[in-house]
């Protein structure tokens, strides 16, 4: 599993592909010479692009086999989808405690399971769970707690795919300005200090693809701060 990852060629999907953070990853894959999918909810009018609701296992079975019917493969898969909600446990609702869970964790889950079944030997997936997966906050204990779950998740599979020559990426970038946080489900975003670039972020994660990282922890992304 060493060495640098040729991605000329490559059947990529992007989940997420339309949000602040997929789009950049999607362009960057684009341009080291990926064949790219994005999925998303929104209906977008482009032939690279499926607009589909990954909550659904259903519907990541249908978009995997479409990938792969028209390609023939799947060699990356990036899980960049999420939302976020703001406020402290007793004030956040039944139905906001799901949502988080069912996009953050589940989707996340059986994007991955799915994703083993048609990945080859040398494929790579990538899920970003983020720095509040280091370190939760008050004021986002749930959201946190989703995006943990992830990271745990990530840790294990990381071993179980190895064993079918399939790398695993956990990354935990920094805050970045994505502008999801003005997009949350429920509660008032703290005030945030400036956010890393996403274009950088997305670089830094697709170079990690390349060098045959396993890991991205936040102290990774230290040197995209004010540069």
């Amino acid at each position: 599993m060493s060495g640098p990852f040729d991605f000329a060629q490559k059947i990529a999907l992007v989940a997420g592909g339309t949000g602040g953070l997929g789009v950049p990853i999607a362009a960057e894959l684009r341009s080291r010479g990926c064949i790219v999918t994005t999925v998303s909810r929104a209906p977008i009018s482009d032939a690279a692009h499926i607009s589909a609701d990954l909550r659904s296992p259903e519907a990541i079975s249908a978009v995997m086999n479409s990938i792969v019917e028209r390609h023939g493969a799947l060699d990356i898969v990036v899980n960049a989808m999420g939302v976020v909600a703001f406020g402290t446990v007793d004030t956040t609702s039944i139905d906001t405690i799901e949502e988080l869970f069912l996009t953050n964790t589940f989707a996340h889950i059986f994007l991955m399971k799915e994703a083993l079944k048609c990945a080859r030997q040398g494929s790579v997936l990538v899920g970003i769970s983020g720095v509040i997966a280091e370190q939760n906050l008050a004021g986002m204990a749930t959201y946190g707690a989703s995006k943990a779950a992830v990271r745990s998740f990530n840790e294990a599979l990381t071993r179980e795919a190895r064993r079918s020559g399939i790398r695993v990426i956990d990354t935990r970038p920094p805050h970045t300005e994505t502008g999801l946080s003005s997009r949350a489900i429920a509660g008032d975003p703290p005030k945030f200090p400036v956010g890393l670039d996403p274009i950088k972020v997305a670089q830094r994660i697709v170079r990690a693809i390349a060098d045959g990282e396993t890991d991205l922890p936040s102290t990774a992304f230290a040197d995209l701060s004010g540069d």
